[in-house]
């Protein structure tokens, strides 16, 4: 690991005011992500800024048609967390099985969906819920957020404070894992909201994506059997060491199907 500085803030402008004058800064979340990489000297940052002591960018809010969930928020609080199994069960089941117990209690939403990561499970729900990011000093939609493999229309000086879910008619998820990591190797986010259908898909590509095809059918008939009929160009997908693209490209219908059926359960 290359050296550094370690600052903890305990207020969101005290970050801020961190983030915009050292030199080659880096906000630390859970560090589930960054502390391997930089241990791995893949990465070299002059200062670590740890958000864990910012009491403000913790917790979860509900809404009438929403739930908001701090950037701070652990994934193991999102799974244990009533309201949100109550209003949006598919959420609740995908903070529980992301990686092991480890992750879970240490890894945050925010930055989770800040490293945008193709195999991770958060980016999925974010986009097919078509959720609000919030930042300090706007707020984004899920369509225009995620721009590229690890990048997002987050500015360089810019910190992720929350993260809104419109509560969908029925929703569900599913992912084809790797069994070392736990990190997705194809997965699927459908979010039903009135006649139409959103359908997010993570691990298969450079970055999580809509499929307006898969949409399209799914808007027309919600069902498991038709998702069978659902294709996709290999060409358009991952290939690496865990899965071929053609591989992905054969196992995505069915990815989407059960994912429809956990959403109509």
């Amino acid at each position: 690991m290359y050296p550094f500085d370690y600052q903890r803030p305990t207020t969101l402008s005290e970050a801020l005011e961190i983030l915009r004058t050292d030199v080659e800064p880096r906000l630390l979340a859970g560090g589930q992500t960054l502390l391997p990489a930089m241990k791995h000297r893949l990465t070299a940052h002059s200062t670590l800024i740890d958000l864990q002591a910012i009491t403000a960018l913790c917790g979860i809010t509900v809404q009438d048609t929403t739930i908001t969930i701090a950037a701070m928020t652990r994934h193991a609080e999102v799974a244990a967390s009533a309201d949100i199994l109550a209003r949006i069960p598919a959420l609740s089941a995908l903070a529980g099985g992301i990686a092991d117990p480890l992750v879970r209690n240490m890894g945050t939403l925010g930055g989770s969906v800040a490293n945008n990561d193709p195999a991770a499970d958060y980016p999925a729900a974010v986009l097919a819920l078509g959720a609000t990011i919030h930042t300090d000093r706007r707020q984004i939609a899920a369509d225009a957020f995620f721009t590229g493999m690890f990048s997002t229309a987050l500015q360089r000086d810019e910190i992720l404070t929350a993260i809104s879910f419109r509560r969908p008619d029925a929703a569900g998820y599913f992912k084809v894992p790797n069994p070392a990591s736990g990190y997705v190797t194809c997965g699927a986010f459908v979010a039903r909201f009135g006649a139409i259908t959103r359908v997010a898909i993570n691990g298969a590509g450079p970055c999580v994506f809509r499929d307006s095809a898969a949409e399209a059918t799914l808007s027309a008939d919600f069902t498991p059997d038709i998702a069978r009929t659902l294709r996709f160009d290999p060409e358009e997908l991952n290939e690496d060491l865990h899965a071929a693209k053609t591989y992905r490209a054969q196992i995505l219908p069915h990815v989407i199907r059960r994912a429809v059926i956990r959403a109509l359960a």
